[in-house]
C-alpha cells in the first residue's frame, strides 16, 4: 500500500515538474508586461530598403514592483500577420516557442532598461512582401523567454502594416551592365582591326 502511494505522489510530481517546464517555453506562459508601439500606421506599405520603423517599449508599470528583477535582455522582431501566414508552413505559429515561426526578422537586441528605449531600423532589403507586426520579447540571465509586448492586439487586425520586397533589377545594374556590353563589343571590334591590320602587313612584307 505505501509503494502504490509513494508511486502515484512520484508520478504526480514529475506530470507537474514536466507541465512546469513545457509552459515555461510557451508563448502563453509568457508575461505581456511590455508596453510596444511602432511607427507605421495601420495599412502602411513600406518599401524594403528604404523605409524606417521607429520602435518603441517601455515596462508596463500597472504590474507589481520588482516583476522585471529578472529580465536581462530585449530582442525585437518582426514578426507575420496571420494573412500572411496562410498556407506558409514555414511561417505557422506555435506556441511552444522553439517551434513557432512567427518572428523572423530581427531588429535589434539590447539590455533590459524599464524606462522607455526605442530604436530606429531600416526594413531590410531581403525582407520578403507580406503583412507584418512588430514584436519584442524579454529574456532572464538564462536566454529564456519570460515577457514579450507587441505592437497589435492579439487576434485583432490593428497596426499592421506591408513591406513592400525589392522586385526587378536596380537601374545603377541597369547602367552597368550597357556600359559592360558596350566596352566588350567596342573591345571585340578593336581586337579585329588589330588582326586585319596585322595581316595586312604580313601581305605587304
Amino acid at each position: 500500500m505505501a509503494a502504490s502511494t509513494l508511486l502515484f505522489v512520484a508520478s504526480i510530481l514529475l506530470s507537474s515538474f514536466a507541465l512546469s517546464c513545457y509552459a515555461s517555453g510557451t508563448f502563453s506562459a509568457l508575461q505581456k508586461s511590455i508596453l510596444l508601439t511602432s511607427s507605421p500606421k495601420s495599412g502602411q506599405v513600406l518599401k524594403a530598403g528604404e523605409a524606417n520603423i521607429t520602435v518603441t517599449w517601455s515596462f508596463n508599470k500597472t504590474y507589481p514592483a520588482g516583476t522585471d528583477s529578472a529580465y536581462k535582455t530585449v530582442k525585437v522582431k518582426l514578426c507575420y500577420a496571420p494573412i500572411s501566414q496562410k498556407d506558409r508552413g514555414w511561417r505557422k505559429t506555435k506556441d511552444e516557442l522553439k517551434k513557432d515561426r512567427t518572428c523572423q526578422h530581427k531588429i535589434v537586441k539590447r539590455d533590459y532598461k524599464p524606462e522607455t528605449d526605442s530604436v530606429t531600423w531600416t526594413v531590410e532589403r531581403d525582407i520578403p512582401t507580406a503583412t507584418y507586426f512588430v514584436r519584442a520579447y524579454v529574456y532572464n540571465a538564462e536566454e529564456k523567454e519570460v515577457a514579450y509586448g507587441q505592437s497589435t492586439n492579439d487576434g485583432k487586425k490593428t497596426n499592421l502594416f506591408e513591406v513592400e520586397a525589392i522586385t526587378g533589377r536596380h537601374v545603377s545594374l541597369d547602367i552597368a551592365s550597357v556600359c559592360f556590353s558596350v566596352f566588350s563589343i567596342v573591345s571585340l571590334a578593336g581586337f579585329f582591326y588589330l588582326e586585319k591590320r596585322k595581316g595586312a602587313a604580313s601581305q605587304q612584307k
